[in-house]
């Protein structure tokens, strides 16, 4: 890109430096996670994956320790997914684990990191057709591009 103030040419800043995806375990989530590492090393951006463990209190008092159990097991498995792609990509990332609501943490941490481009998988449960997802909200809310992969 030519810089016509200044006539200097810029190497290597029109696509987006830093890509957030949200990951959850899902099926779409992990497509999400795999387009945005192939975008990120496409593009020579640094891939940003975050994981938000949901709060659980209101879960009935016997399902809590099943539920953080499950979520600490998908975090595990993320957490390698990602250095094994990475490894294999050449692509550098950050893993960040966050606690509470996904759409609030997601925003939260691209606000903080300045991120260029959200990735994100698209909700597979019925009921998000009718009050909306993350997806859909952010989408809607977002100061970014927001990628939703199906």
């Amino acid at each position: 890109m030519i810089d016509t103030v200044n006539g200097v040419f810029e190497l290597g800043t029109d696509g987006p430096r830093t890509i957030l995806v949200g990951v959850d375990g899902s099926d779409t989530s992990l497509r999400a996670g795999a387009y945005a590492a192939g975008l990120a090393r496409r593009q020579g951006s640094h891939l940003v994956v975050v994981f938000v463990h949901v709060a659980t209190a209101a879960f009935a008092p016997e399902a809590i320790v099943a539920a953080r159990d499950a979520q600490e097991s998908t975090l595990a498995e993320l957490r390698a997914t990602a250095e094994e792609g990475s490894a294999r990509l050449g692509v550098e990332y950050t893993f960040y684990e966050r606690r509470g609501n996904p759409y609030a943490e997601i925003t939260r941490l691209a606000n903080e990191l300045r991120v260029d481009a959200v990735v994100i998988g698209a909700s597979m449960q019925a009921g998000h057709r009718l009050v909306g997802s993350l997806a859909t909200r952010l989408v809607r809310d977002a100061r970014w591009p927001v990628t939703v992969v199906p």
